[in-house]
């Protein structure tokens, strides 16, 4: 019988990817831009709470950068929009699974 232990490693693509969701506001922006679909900053900023708008523009500019989300100027309008990009769209399912876990763990009273 061995008594080598094998050492567990995080997979680097989990931890790039929690790097992301897990970082503060950005589970909220995503959960806003996949149930209210492409909002101008203002929106955004109305609907994830708490957040600065300072903080809210680096959170999107990361999210770009991730390729989750993607800010476009529509035609016949000066303002940009923020939307999700088919890569941001698939996180929906794990969204919804976040929705079922937390419904089942937490009561409101637990969110105060």
């Amino acid at each position: 019988m061995s008594d080598t232990k094998v050492s567990f490693k995080v997979c680097p693509k989990f931890q790039k990817t929690f790097g992301i969701l897990g970082k503060k506001w950005n589970g909220l922006i995503i959960e806003v831009l996949l149930n209210e679909g492409p909002q101008r900053f203002k929106e955004l900023a109305q609907k994830v709470e708490k957040c600065s708008d300072r903080v809210l523009v680096e959170r999107l500019k990361e999210l770009e950068k991730e390729d989750l989300v993607e800010r476009i100027t529509p035609e016949n309008s000066a303002r940009a929009v923020y939307q999700l990009t088919v890569r941001g769209e698939d996180l929906r399912d794990i969204m919804q699974d976040i929705h079922i876990w937390s419904e089942k763990w937490y009561s409101l009273e637990d969110c105060n």
